[in-house]
């Protein structure tokens, strides 16, 4: 059964349905966290029109810093996946790609679609995550035309005009948003 978040920003709602049953183990990061309040008071720190909107990087908590993209979840915590056990993440708060698992679903980069942000290796996926404005299949991680890896594990299923609201927010020459978009709160439910 899949689970929700409800997700209150400083431009408006919107709200993510997670595959929890198709990409548990990333689902389920994203639950923990948010269920920690670890999103609450971050601001999208990317913002690229007609590409994706980036967020979740705890650095993010002052919009003005010089950092943000660059964090994630606290190293070496842990959380639950039913039917998994315990995950622990690593000595940099990643957790392990589960799009290398044989018969992973193939969960294209579409438009409204979330998807796991990384740094380009192998398990650095942690706490960041870009909402696809567009469908990107280039970063679907079966596609070879690119190195980049990126899975999805939900989509938006109301606030698609918010989605698209924010990524039509001025940008300053980093893709950061000039006015600060904030996330308020992410409240998980089933």
């Amino acid at each position: 059964m899949p689970k929700y978040a409800d997700c209150v920003t400083s431009m408006g709602n919107f709200t993510i349905e997670l595959f929890t049953e198709d990409m548990p183990i990333t689902a389920y990061n994203f639950i923990d966290l948010a269920n920690n309040g670890f999103y609450n008071g971050l601001h999208f720190h990317r913002v690229i029109k007609d590409f994706m909107n980036q967020f979740g990087c705890p650095h993010s908590r002052d919009p003005n810093s010089k950092v943000a993209g660059t964090g994630g979840p606290t190293p070496r915590s842990t959380y639950e996946v039913p039917g998994k056990g315990t995950i622990t993440r690593t000595g940099d708060g990643s957790i392990p790609d589960e799009f290398r698992e044989q018969n992973c679903p193939r969960l294209s980069n579409e438009p409204f679609t979330l998807s796991m942000a990384n740094t380009g290796q192998p398990n650095s996926g942690g706490s960041q995550f870009f909402i696809n404005t567009v469908h990107n299949s280039f970063l679907d991680f079966w596609d070879k035309s690119t190195p980049s890896q990126h899975p999805v594990f939900g989509r938006i299923v109301s606030g698609n005009d918010i989605v698209t609201a924010i990524n039509r927010a001025k940008g300053d020459r980093n893709d950061k948003p000039v006015t600060p978009i904030q996330m308020i709160s992410v409240t998980i439910r089933d």
